[in-house]
């Protein structure tokens, strides 16, 4: 049985969820918080296996309330956001940096597709994130102990870097780029599987957040030094003679975007000039490309396991053989500048 909190000041919202929740029989509302401070109380009380919360809430904010429960009784949360506006997408990031998994939009009517869609995507998230292991925090690159001399630089020149994350992936595509030194001129190709609506939220919050220009990817874009292209919502973003092409084609491993999509076009494209880094996620979205990626002679990196929030891509890319790096969270960015030009 998954034991979930819920939080929200809304009592509507409360009761909408707990009803939809109620059709799993694998899943019990063990609890109702409607502020952060009773967020933070109940699930210290009740030790559920997920918190689901807003993180607009009176008396204690949602981002607070984060903050404390990660220090207190570290869980898995999944935020819930009201609105796809930029100031309630950048606190729902500011929430994932502070330690929530995953962000879904609420539903704006309770009926139709886009109901059926968000109450089928809640019920699978919930079932994914309760088995999350939440990571409290990356350990110092200082403190790592390297039992392995660091591979070496190689002599290729390479100048793209693409990055495949998925579930836990935002905070740690969000400490790469922010490593990156921008003076290296390497363009940024980035696809993270996310909610519907929030491909823009993530793409701004890692603009404020690094030293590239980071934006959503547009159909024949090119890829330009200091300049990072996220795939957006529910396209796939390939690259074909130095060009940005986003398809509506049918979904790959159950994913649109897929990683395979972008890391298999440039592997048919320039691969030796690539340095690709396979994240956090569930299932084996971009291992096969990464495997193709590296058989082109690209330098390919995996997120190690003990890093990881969920297990999944890495674990299959490293298994098929497309792994050239293994590496945590912390030495990641610092594996791909080893690579550039």
């Amino acid at each position: 049985m998954i034991r979930v909190l819920l939080a929200d000041d809304s009592f509507l919202t409360l009761s909408i969820l707990k009803d939809l929740l109620a059709q799993d029989p694998q899943i019990s509302v063990v609890g109702e918080a409607y502020d952060g401070r009773q967020a933070v109380e109940k699930t210290t009380q009740l030790r559920p296996d997920l918190l689901i919360m807003d993180v607009m809430m009176p008396v204690m904010d949602g981002l607070t309330a984060v903050q404390e429960i990660m220090k207190v009784s570290a869980l898995p949360i999944l935020i819930l956001s009201s609105d796809s506006a930029a100031g309630e997408q950048s606190n729902a990031f500011n929430a994932i940096r502070l330690g929530a998994l995953d962000v879904m939009r609420k539903p704006e009517g309770l009926s139709g597709a886009a109901w059926d869609t968000f109450a089928s995507t809640l019920l699978a998230q919930i079932h994914t994130l309760s088995r999350v292991r939440v990571i409290h925090h990356f350990r110092s690159p200082q403190r790592k102990t390297v039992t392995a001399p660091l591979p070496p630089v190689l002599t290729t020149c390479r100048s793209i870097i693409a990055i495949g994350a998925s579930t836990g992936g935002p905070k740690v595509v969000m400490k790469i780029l922010k490593e990156l030194p921008v003076d290296r001129e390497a363009s940024i190709v980035i696809v993270q599987h996310i909610a519907s609506g929030f491909a823009a939220g993530f793409a701004e919050w890692l603009n404020a957040e690094s030293a590239y220009h980071v934006r959503i990817a547009k159909e024949g874009d090119t890829l330009d030094r200091g300049v990072a292209l996220v795939a957006p919502c529910d396209q796939h973003m390939e690259v074909h003679k130095g060009r940005i092409v986003l398809t509506n084609a049918p979904q790959v491993n159950g994913c649109r975007p897929s990683i395979d999509n972008l890391f298999s076009s440039l592997a048919r494209e320039n691969p030796a000039s690539v340095v690709a880094a396979l994240l956090t996620g569930m299932g084996k979205d971009g291992a096969e490309g990464l495997l193709a990626l590296k058989k082109g002679g690209a330098y390919t990196i995996a997120q190690d396991e003990a890093t990881c929030a969920v297990y999944g891509m890495p674990k299959i890319a490293l298994e098929l053989g497309g792994v050239r790096e293994v590496q945590p969270a912390v030495q990641i960015a610092a594996a791909i500048i080893r690579q550039l030009c």
